[in-house]
């Protein structure tokens, strides 16, 4: 059986930087998961998420991410463009999942398949809540990240 872990970065206090956040808060709210699917708010990361990579087979990673677009654009990054999305901090927390995955590798517990779903900010200044041209698209992140573990509405 594939073990998933849906992993929800960012920091709520960040306005859209809360967005991996509150797109995990919405997955688990509207949608019923496969047994296998393991739901964790990583918050703003660190290696103490390592123990939730042990036995991990596909890793789905939502956080706010620089894209270069219009605000609230989503993109998926998979494989080769995940070590390019890693280099493109958006926020201090950034810092930390590179390190994460880093250390998976070194202790051979990385997963086999890598997902990044990231939607570009508009802002991540020190406010609550997102802005709205970031929850304009949340349901959208919402709806590929349940795509991409199988889930099913409610």
């Amino acid at each position: 059986m594939t073990k998933t872990l849906v992993l929800g970065i960012g920091n709520l206090l960040l306005t859209d930087d809360g967005v991996g956040i509150r797109a995990i808060q919405l997955l688990e709210e509207r949608y019923t998961l496969p047994e296998e699917v393991l739901v964790v708010d990583g918050g703003t990361c660190g290696l103490d998420l390592l123990q939730f990579l042990e036995g991990v087979d596909h890793l789905v990673i939502i956080d706010a991410a620089r894209l270069g677009k219009t605000p609230g654009s989503i993109a998926r990054m998979e494989g080769a463009q995940v070590p390019a999305y890693l280099a493109l901090k958006t926020s201090p927390h950034e810092i930390g999942l590179p390190e994460l995955l880093f250390t998976a590798r070194l202790t051979d517990i990385y997963p086999p398949r890598v997902v990044v779903l990231g939607m570009q900010p508009e802002s991540i200044e020190t406010s609550l809540g997102l802005t709205p041209a970031v929850a304009a698209h949340l349901d959208e992140l919402v709806e590929m990240a349940a795509v991409e573990v199988g889930a099913v509405k409610r």
